[in-house]
């Protein structure tokens, strides 16, 4: 009996010095409720040179900077409806539109969202939310409503601008930090109609083209919930800063799949600064139309890589006609700067001012050769 005291006993202490001594993991991890989560005090450790990252994370401060910047906005137009079915053709809906007696007139709604970007009233939001409006309304986080009017739009980036009255306007702060993938981001808006509402995600991808939304193109994709009525609201870092304009997603059933797409704020913030300032927005135009290599095209010309585009068609008198491009000639390279496809030999091209001088740098009869162009305006697009 006192033998198998001892060995109790024995065994005892030796499990008191582990514990007391080597302190393993589980005896550091608090006590929680049944189906609460565990909160444990320690950081998680970060690679050498980063900031550790807090087990414990609320995106509050950075909704409460932004949220007040961010508007409903309501709009209301007139258009004239056929009366007769058309099997959804378009030509025949704008006949049967024009026509008297063939369309009767009817009010429609639309909603959205915007951003209080300057002092003055000022707003940002997408053209296709305020597009042939009769009139705007808009709604702040704190309850008060007012009334606003378009100062201006770019229906090729699909930005518009709105001026309100109304006063002691939070206006929000634009990020100067460089946006990566993986980033934290929060999306601030009106989805539905519903009221103010912010979700969260990352940045997915950078740099998003070709998705036949607009003509210039160059999405930040998130997989923050964004759905309809979320447009020209607010995309924003964990500071509450603005890093895009929240403008489409990729949906087969019109709600959100986790593929938004979103302005850049620094796209954003030149268009808006032009329009403010001249109430429209000027690109730098060449009269030529750029389409993108293949590899039939890139072997045919005798080139080793299909970077580039290739000049279908130049326009009579425009200012690449004047410089001596034809069609054929195969663009590489704008002022030194690498040319890729149709889209990038576009955004490239767009910052020039009417006047300024581009140096293409041109492949024809499978010779490299300077052409020096003067950049022209581009027309402005007609309304969609």
């Amino acid at each position: 009996m006192w033998l198998l005291f001892a060995q109790t006993v024995t065994v005892c202490l030796g499990m008191l010095f582990i514990v007391a001594t080597l302190r393993p993991d589980w005896l550091l991890r608090p006590v929680t409720a049944p189906g609460q989560p565990v909160k444990d005090p320690v950081a998680v450790k970060a690679p050498a040179g980063h900031a550790a990252v807090p087990a414990e994370l609320s995106y509050a401060p950075a909704v409460a900077q932004a949220a007040p910047s961010v508007v409903n906005i309501y709009t209301r137009k007139h258009v004239n409806v056929p009366l007769l079915p058309s099997q959804g053709d378009p030509a025949l809906d704008k006949l049967f539109r024009d026509l008297p007696g063939f369309s009767r007139r009817k009010e429609t709604t639309n909603l959205g969202s915007g951003v209080i970007v300057r002092q003055g009233g000022y707003i940002l939001t997408n053209y296709h939310v305020v597009e042939a409006a009769d009139a705007i309304e808009i709604a702040l986080s704190d309850g008060r409503q007012g009334k606003a009017i378009l100062v201006g739009a770019d229906p090729e980036s699909d930005v518009a601008v709105l001026k309100t009255d109304m006063t002691d306007l939070r206006v929000i702060r634009f990020s100067e930090s460089v946006l990566q993938v993986g980033d934290v981001v929060l999306a601030i808006g009106n989805p539905f109609g519903v009221g103010q509402t912010t979700t969260m995600g990352i940045v997915s991808a950078l740099g998003r083209n070709r998705l036949g939304i607009n003509i210039y193109e160059n999405f930040i994709q998130t997989d923050a919930a964004i759905n309809p009525g979320n447009s020209g609201g607010a995309l924003v870092d964990t500071n509450g800063q603005l890093v895009g304009v929240n403008t489409a997603i990729y949906s087969e059933t019109g709600g959100s799949l986790g593929i938004g797409f979103a302005i850049p704020a620094a796209a954003v913030h030149t268009i808006m600064q032009q329009i403010i300032e001249t109430g429209e927005v000027t690109r730098g135009w060449l009269g030529m139309e750029p389409q993108d290599l293949n590899a039939d095209l890139a072997k045919a010309f005798g080139l080793k890589r299909q970077d580039g585009v290739i000049v279908a068609h130049v326009l009579r008198d425009g200012p690449a006609w004047q410089a001596g491009l034809r069609v054929g000639d195969i663009v590489v390279g704008i002022d030194n700067e690498k040319v890729e496809d149709a889209i990038g030999f576009l955004n490239q091209i767009a910052p020039y001012r009417p006047g300024e001088e581009v140096t293409l740098t041109v492949v024809r009869d499978g010779k490299q050769r300077k052409v020096n162009v003067i950049a022209g305006t581009r027309p402005r697009p007609h309304a969609r």
